[in-house]
């Protein structure tokens, strides 16, 4: 990013959701010296609130950079979109923060090619000014416009593999498509999590970097990189860019990192596996299955305590008094009991295994 930032001969346009990278902002600031223009598009709004973006905009302006603002007639401004000089449009997953660039499984496609750059121009100055966009090409995936019907096709489209990086496949109608694929016989991963539980889905979390792109990788040859989730709301209601393109080097790329993450994480279960229980949890796990052994308790109580006051004549007891000593008597007891025939199961269960 910041190459092609300090390489940019007349304009740079930006697209700001989330942005704490001071690298990037310095190499704005010096683009604008050497006197490109340079265009910042600014989120009206993200989960954090508005102080950080309206502190970011006084900082973009006292620099010299054009500071637009998107509206708020979507709940968000998601897409994370970069254009170079025109030439070479930058369209990411990631936003310009260091724990996404420096701590996230994330990934950016730069693309030199004409009409996508010039699409992704054309959607620029629509956001930046306000106006509304059609989009006027299907492999710019944009939200809420044509992602929806384009993604359900690139995943239609599939005949062998589906490998995707999604934080949160959660809508309906996409979770039936992946898993009609999967009937089909197409092998479907995901790395990431899927909100309803499915047989033919498998499913894997990622094991040493926090998931933040959306990606989904197709027969090992086509590719969908941005910043839509399969989320209803990622899908129909807010603005997200994506691309969706064909490039056998990258596309190998992509699936490399995908199966070495899916490994890393298939390695991480199984470690998991092996590790024994947590005492707590495994104790807790013993007594709900010694309670489910036991007869009903209230017929035992009831026989035991009218054969005491039998032994002991009519004695005038108070209900609540009576249930704390029982309940603290019956722990002393139970704890005696179980004592001893607890470490004898463990020692035995040991020397099975052995």
């Amino acid at each position: 990013m910041i190459k092609a930032i300090n390489a940019a001969k007349s304009r740079v346009e930006i697209a700001i959701f989330r942005f704490d990278y001071h690298e990037i902002e310095m190499a704005l600031a010096h683009a604008v010296n050497r006197g490109v223009s340079v265009h910042a598009l600014i989120a009206h709004t993200n989960r954090a609130g508005e102080q950080n973006l309206r502190k970011l905009e006084m900082r973009l302006l006292g620099a010299g950079v054009t500071v637009a603002r998107t509206a708020d007639d979507l709940p968000r401004y998601h897409g994370k979109l970069m254009i170079v000089d025109r030439k070479e449009a930058y369209v990411l997953a990631f936003n310009l923060t260091y724990a996404d660039i420096e701590h996230c499984r994330s990934f950016g496609i730069v693309t030199r090619n004409a009409r996508l750059v010039s699409e992704a121009v054309r959607l620029f100055e629509a956001d930046s000014s306000r106006r509304p966009y059609e989009p006027g090409i299907d492999t710019l995936v944009v939200s809420p416009l044509n992602a929806r019907r384009q993604l359900s096709a690139f995943i239609q489209g599939a005949r062998k593999e589906l490998l995707i990086y999604d934080p949160k496949v959660s809508d309906p109608a996409m979770i039936r498509l992946l898993e009609e694929r999967a009937r089909a016989g197409v092998d479907v991963r995901i790395i990431g999590k899927v909100t309803r539980k499915s047989s033919r889905l498998d499913v894997r979390k990622l094991s040493e970097w926090r998931l933040h792109t959306r990606t989904i990788i197709r027969d090992e040859h086509m590719a969908f990189v941005g910043s839509q989730s399969l989320r209803e709301i990622e899908l129909d209601q807010r603005r997200e860019i994506g691309i969706i393109f064909h490039d056998v080097r990258i596309v190998s790329q992509l699936a490399k990192t995908f199966y070495e993450d899916w490994l890393a994480g298939q390695q991480r279960e199984e470690t998991a596996a092996r590790k024994p229980a947590p005492a707590g949890k495994f104790a807790e796990k013993v007594a709900k299955e010694v309670i489910r052994e036991l007869p009903p308790v209230a017929p035992v109580v009831t026989t035991v305590v009218k054969e005491l006051v039998a032994r002991n004549g009519a004695l005038l007891l108070d209900p609540e008094s009576v249930e704390e000593t029982v309940s603290e008597a019956v722990k002393e007891a139970v704890k005696e009991a179980v004592e001893g025939v607890v470490e004898e199961a463990v020692e035995h269960t040991a020397a099975e295994a052995k």
